[in-house]
């Protein structure tokens, strides 16, 4: 039998919940919190399986009720439903400790599967809110050009307009061994052999010269 705590501030939202859960075989609530301070006391109580947490109740919300809980490692593991799929709300609750995240527009059956993978270990989270966080993880991609020098970046851009070394030193007003260096240099930092390939990395990357 998996033992949860439902945690809500809505009353008609904490009797569904309940009577969803207490209507399966395998599941169970053996506690109800209508605040983060409550959903602390009654995991503290009870141990349950999982804790079901809302995220936006008075006095304690459901993100430092995570905090907590996880923190005194009951061997509680916290199920965050609500009503919230902004990346903010995400992150925040995933960093707290929360090992899934699913909506409240969710169906039942989404809903008890949820609970039924976090008890196994698993972690189910909300295609809507995995979209927001993949989407926040690109934003946070490492600039991949961010180890090469101004001089560097823009040596690669003038080769990806297909000069050759004479050339790019007379545009650049050095020597051509300057050049050299320079793309030597890159070629290293980049990870690649020859000219051909440091043009194709540069053009994925976004190498143009921006006049």
């Amino acid at each position: 039998m998996i033992r949860v705590v439902v945690a809500d501030d809505h009353h008609v939202v904490r009797r569904g919940l309940t009577g969803l859960i207490d209507s399966t075989d395998d599941l169970e609530v053996v506690g109800v919190a209508t605040n983060g301070a409550e959903a602390i006391e009654m995991v503290r109580e009870h141990r349950p399986d999982v804790a079901l947490m809302d995220l936006q109740m008075p006095g304690v919300d459901g993100v430092e009720a995570t905090r907590a809980i996880l923190a005194e490692a009951l061997g509680t593991e916290v199920l965050v439903l609500t009503s919230f799929s902004d990346q903010a709300r995400i992150h925040a609750a995933i960093d707290a400790g929360a090992v899934g995240y699913l909506l409240k527009d969710a169906e039942p059956e989404v809903l008890l599967d949820g609970i039924r993978a976090v008890a196994r270990g698993e972690s189910p989270i909300d295609p809507r809110a995995a979209r927001r966080l993949l989407a926040a993880r690109a934003d946070a991609a490492p600039d991949p050009t961010a180890g090469l020098s101004p001089r560097e970046t823009e040596v690669l851009r003038l080769v990806v307009q297909g000069l050759l070394n004479k050339q790019i030193a007379q545009r650049l007003g050095v020597t051509e061994r300057t050049v050299k260096a320079h793309l030597t240099s890159a070629y290293q930092r980049i990870g690649v052999a020859d000219r051909t390939q440091a043009a194709l990395w540069a053009q994925r990357n976004g190498l143009v010269d921006p006049s």
